[in-house]
């Protein structure tokens, strides 16, 4: 706590005087992020870093796996299904961006025979919301021994089911109708912080810095 404590200070002490201006700004107009960004709680992953975005530029949702529920789930799972409306029907985000990462724990969880212990209730039903994502690695990814690979190509499936349950937002689909926004799914890879864009028409993720990301999805 006390590493949280003196960061405040050096913050006021050090760095406030560049943003004072902008959060000025920011409490007068109120927010109008241009991006949507879900990602996964993961303390390694940090949006407005690895995008170099500046506050007031993201509208962050944050949870286990970065799992996207479908419109039609309800009770604990519906907290980010409320963040994901309010972003698209009140501030008009033009993009989402669902970005998973490389070495994800909710990911090796949820391939795991084990079971989550009964003293996590919350995380057991919330990992089954992505339940779809174990049966596709078991069907089509057998041939990867290796369970390092099976988890990133876990991360990566998760990312595709989260932009098929986007659609399922009645404020998604009609946004996308009339051509106001639009998806990307995304992988992060800790250990070289390399980001790779999900590019429908090769069905492959390619790294962004290689060049223009490609067409929304």
């Amino acid at each position: 706590m006390q590493q949280l404590i003196d960061g405040v200070h050096r913050f006021r002490r050090e760095e406030f005087g560049q943003y004072q201006e902008l959060f000025r700004h920011l409490a007068e107009q109120g927010q109008k992020p241009h991006t949507l960004f879900i990602t996964c709680a993961d303390s390694r992953v940090l949006a407005e870093l690895i995008t170099q975005s500046q506050p007031g530029e993201l509208f962050v949702i944050k949870n286990m796996g970065n799992i996207v529920p479908p419109a039609t789930a309800v009770g604990s799972t519906n907290s980010t299904a409320a963040a994901i409306e309010f972003a698209v029907e009140v501030l008009e985000v033009g993009d989402i961006v669902v970005c998973g990462h490389t070495q994800c724990g909710a990911m090796d969880a949820l391939l795991a025979d084990a079971p989550v212990p009964s003293t996590m209730p919350h995380l057991t039903e919330w990992l089954e919301v992505a339940g779809n994502v174990r049966q596709v690695i078991t069907e089509r990814y057998h041939h990867l021994g290796d369970l390092g690979a099976q988890s990133t190509a876990a991360a990566e499936e998760n990312v595709l089911f989260a932009l098929e349950n986007l659609h399922t937002y009645a404020c998604v689909a009609k946004q996308l109708l009339a051509g106001k926004l639009r998806l990307h799914g995304w992988m992060f890879k800790i250990s070289t912080a390399e980001l790779f864009s999900y590019d429908p028409a090769r069905n492959i993720f390619v790294d962004i810095a290689a060049g223009q990301p490609p067409a929304a999805r």
